[in-house]
């Protein structure tokens, strides 16, 4: 069963599923228009943190393949600008993580798709999926499929997580992504 808003906050509030929990949609913060974040009517938009962004550099004097078993590439962390921005170069891929700490109940699959405000500038985000007693803040995949520099946001809207609800699962979370953030070796800039 796909979880309404009020079904969201009450996870919320009495299991900590989400947190910072916001109960209303933010659209703006002291008077400055933002990318929306915050409960919707199906789901809840995550804001993109200031913490581990980190802009994926292709080395192909080490590798000719891009390998998630042996990776021979390079992340650069990055901080962000005076606005709060993230640059992400031409044709570049990145990795951020969501303020939002998650803590998934047994029952419960959250699904993060990319939100439209960034999809219609060309940002893409990969759904990813939030597995039933997952916890952790999420890594935030994020391609640049423009020619030119693209900007994503701190403490702002990044991505949609909807909810889905079923009865108790066998298996549970057991994988290497538990409480973790990026797994990636990185090089500050």
């Amino acid at each position: 069963m796909l979880l309404n808003d009020r079904e969201i906050a009450e996870l919320c509030n009495k299991h900590s599923m989400i947190s910072p929990f916001r109960k209303e949609k933010i659209h703006k913060i002291k008077n400055r228009r933002v990318v929306s974040f915050g409960l919707s009517s199906f789901g809840y938009d995550i804001s993109l943190s200031r913490a581990d962004f980190r802009i994926f550099v292709f080395n192909n004097e080490t590798a000719l393949v891009v390998d998630p078993k042996n990776p021979k590439n390079t992340f650069y962390s990055l901080r962000p600008a005076s606005d709060g921005s993230f640059l992400i170069p031409p044709h570049s891929y990145a990795l951020g993580v969501s303020k939002e700490h998650f803590k998934m109940p047994f029952d419960v699959l959250g699904i993060c798709i990319g939100k439209s405000t960034y999809a219609r500038c060309g940002i893409i985000l990969p759904m990813t999926p939030l597995e039933p007693d997952w916890r952790g803040h999420l890594t935030v995949e994020i391609s640049n499929s423009n020619s030119l520099p693209a900007k994503v946001y701190a403490d702002e809207g990044i991505a949609q997580v909807i909810f889905l609800q079923g009865n108790l699962p066998d298996l549970s979370y057991s994988g290497k992504y538990q409480d973790q953030g990026p797994l990636v070796k990185t090089a500050d800039v």
